[in-house]
C-alpha cells in the first residue's frame, strides 16, 4: 500500500485531537481581576500546552517516518492505528489532568498517573511504528537507511520518561509531574529542531 492514505487518514485524526484540548479552555466569568481568574486556571493552560506539544511533535516525527518509505505493510498499518488509540485519548486524560493536578490528594495522583498511561501508550505506538520500519528496510524508499541506534534510543526517551512519571504521580507532588512531562516535550521540540532527529 502506498503512504498518502495512511498519511491522510493520520493527519485527520491528529487534527481532530489537536482541536479538541482546546475545548477545555474556557473563558471565566469574574466581577473582579480577569488575570487572577485566568491565573487561577493555570492547570488547563498548563496540561494544554504540554499535550498540544506531545501531539505536535508526534505528528512532525509522523511525517518525517512516513516520508521516508515507499511502501506501507500491513503490520505497519496496525501499529499506526495503536499510535492513533493513544492519541485520540490525549484530550480526555488532558482534560482529568487538567482537573485534579491542583489538588494535593490522592485523586490528583491518579490523574497524573492516568496522563501519564495515555503518553507512555503514545511512545509505544510510536516506537512500535519506527522499529518495525527500521527491521524491514524493503519499506524505505531508495536510498534511505535505517535509523541509527543514537537516534533509536533519543526516539526512546519519552518511554523511559512515563514510565518514571506514573509511580513518581503517587510518590510526589503531581504539579512536579506535570513540570517533567512539560520538559520532556520541550527536550523532543529542541531535539527535531537541531535536525539530529529528522527525517528528510
Amino acid at each position: 500500500m502506498s503512504t498518502s492514505r495512511v498519511e491522510a487518514f493520520s493527519d485527520g485524526v491528529f487534527a481532530v485531537a489537536i482541536t479538541l484540548l482546546v475545548l477545555d479552555l474556557r473563558a471565566p466569568l469574574t466581577s473582579g481581576s480577569l488575570i487572577g481568574a485566568l491565573a487561577d486556571e493555570w492547570p488547563e493552560f498548563a496540561a494544554f500546552l504540554i499535550s498540544f506539544t506531545f501531539i505536535g511533535v508526534v505528528w512532525v516525527n509522523h511525517h518525517a517516518i512516513f516520508h521516508r518509505l515507499a511502501r506501507v505493510d500491513r503490520p505497519l498499518l496496525f501499529f499506526n492505528l495503536f499510535l492513533l488509540l493513544a492519541i485520540v485519548v490525549i484530550p480526555f486524560v488532558t482534560s482529568l489532568f487538567a482537573l485534579y493536578v491542583a489538588h494535593a490528594d490522592s485523586q490528583a495522583s491518579v490523574a497524573a498517573a492516568l496522563f501519564n498511561c495515555a503518553l507512555l501508550l503514545m511512545a509505544i505506538g510510536f516506537q512500535l511504528c519506527t522499529l518495525w520500519i527500521d527491521y524491514h528496510p524493503a519499506l524505505l524508499k531508495s536510498g534511505r537507511a535505517p535509523r541509527s541506534i543514537a537516534q533509536q534510543l533519543r526516539f526512546a526517551t519519552g518511554v523511559f520518561a512515563y514510565v518514571a512519571c506514573l509511580p513518581l504521580s503517587f510518590i510526589v507532588n503531581p504539579i512536579l509531574v506535570l513540570a517533567i512531562d512539560g520538559a520532556v516535550g520541550a527536550f523532543y521540540i529542541v531535539d527535531q529542531v537541531s535536525g539530529r532527529n529528522a527525517g528528510d
